[in-house]
């Protein structure tokens, strides 16, 4: 299961009415954070949701309302009495900026693990999830995030007894370690079914539309992705076109192409001060799209 928070859903700067846009993952005790524009902490106390544990920040690229958030956060996870280690993920030069930002946050009672994200694509396997940065298309160096749960087949238990293994090995087995008894060896797949459907998210905001973005959102039950401009006409195109980013409906049609369960529409100009006017031209091209708002929650299950 993951308990998914987006706790903003602005672009550029925060406005009384809509924070910047940033994401949280929670799954077994853990906690993932996506982005750390300004304000980011007040929305995740005002969801009620502890930054005190996050165990992993990535870092979509170095935009003030991407990342100006974070020197504030660690000194409020540092005076929380923190002492567990942070992750930070992002982009070339990923620990420079951050030590540079920690100019006004120089002593934290915890360390900070760095890990730069090299070429256009990169997976990282972290407490039972599978975080997948992709390079995507924006005026600076930027990334798309996925974030995977995986799901073993199911035990066979007839298979099991059938070939006379004793049930303290079950769990073993399911773990895809071998047994050997008697001489004998036995593997995960002689008791297992196939892999069953996991979770994944995709999140991806500050690019314009592209094969690569689509291609790590196949299969996903969340897409979350930006729509920074939401009219039609030609000049919000071009203003989406020359600034990087790109509309609702290049959104959706980006959800449409990879296949998505829902799509959560985000990182809003701030010209737009009523994002839903635009959603039922949206759902024209992806039924399952969702104006996202700030702390709009929900809780991925796997499928019975």
């Amino acid at each position: 299961m993951l308990d998914i928070c987006l706790l903003g859903t602005g672009g550029m700067m925060p406005l009384p009415y809509r924070f910047l846009t940033s994401l949280m993952v929670r799954y077994n005790g853990h906690t993932v954070m996506i982005d750390c524009g300004e304000a980011t902490q007040i929305s995740a106390r005002l969801q009620g949701w502890s930054f005190k544990d996050i165990d992993v920040l990535m870092i979509t690229h170095f935009h003030a309302d991407h990342i100006s958030g974070l020197p504030g956060l660690l000194l409020a996870m540092g005076n929380a009495d923190r002492s567990e280690p942070l992750t930070i993920i992002g982009p070339k030069y990923i620990e420079k900026v951050v030590n540079s930002l920690r100019v006004i946050a120089p002593e934290l009672p915890f360390s900070i693990k760095f890990i730069e994200i090299s070429g256009t694509e990169q997976t990282f396997n972290l407490f039972g999830l599978r975080l997948k940065a992709f390079k995507v298309n924006h005026n600076i160096l930027c990334y798309g995030y996925s974030i995977e749960l995986d799901r073993k087949g199911r035990f066979n238990v007839e298979a099991a007894r059938a070939l006379d293994i004793p049930v303290n090995y079950w769990k073993v087995l399911q773990n895809g370690e071998s047994v050997t008894l008697d001489g004998k060896t036995y593997t995960s797949d002689m008791v297992m079914g196939e892999d069953r459907k996991g979770l994944k998210v995709t999140y991806c905001t500050d690019s314009r539309p592209t094969e690569q973005i689509v291609e790590n959102a196949k299969g996903s039950d969340l897409f979350i992705c930006e729509g920074m401009y939401g009219e039609k006409d030609e000049e919000s195109f071009e203003k989406a076109k020359n600034k990087k980013h790109m509309t609702m409906y290049e959104a959706a049609e980006m959800a449409k192409e990879a296949g998505v369960q829902e799509l959560w529409l985000t990182h809003f100009s701030p010209s737009i001060t009523k994002p839903k006017a635009y959603i039922e031209a949206v759902r024209e091209i992806f039924p399952n799209s969702i104006i996202g708002k700030d702390r709009i929650t929900k809780e991925l299950k796997f499928e019975d």
